[in-house]
């Protein structure tokens, strides 16, 4: 059973940074597609950045520049920095992951309803998510 635990989300003004981490238990990272999403208020969840199953990183257009994922796979964890924040990043962000699909050694990350740089990308492991508030 794979969990995902989120942390790190909180208030901040606009300019600032913060760095959200997501805790993996019940798979091995290397090799999944993993990814953070976020939903604001009243809007429907979309994409922010994702590790796609050969290690190449994403984003979203919103957030290129601003943002930067990355994993420590010894520690099974996931990270968002965070910086130059806006009030429009405002969101319950949520850490996601998926089994790659293979076939012999080809791998690949599951087309799904989210759209992060040209492709779509979908997830079956969810965390309940970290809130960031920016205040303008």
């Amino acid at each position: 059973q794979v969990q995902l635990v989120e942390s790190g989300g909180g208030s901040v003004q606009a300019g600032g940074s913060l760095r959200l981490s997501c805790v993996a238990s019940g798979y091995t990272a290397s090799g999944y597609c993993k990814g953070w999403f976020r939903q604001a208020p009243g809007k429907e969840r979309e994409g922010v950045a994702v590790i796609d199953s050969d290690g190449s990183i994403r984003y979203a257009e919103s957030v290129k520049g601003r943002y930067t994922f990355s994993q420590d796979n010894a520690k099974n964890s996931l990270y968002l920095q965070m910086t130059s924040l806006k009030p429009e990043d405002t969101a319950m962000y949520y850490c996601a992951a998926h089994d790659p699909h293979c076939t012999g050694a080809y791998c690949y990350c599951p087309r799904g309803p989210f759209l992060i740089d040209r492709r779509y990308y979908g997830m079956n492991y969810w965390g309940k998510g970290t809130l960031v508030t920016i205040s303008s």
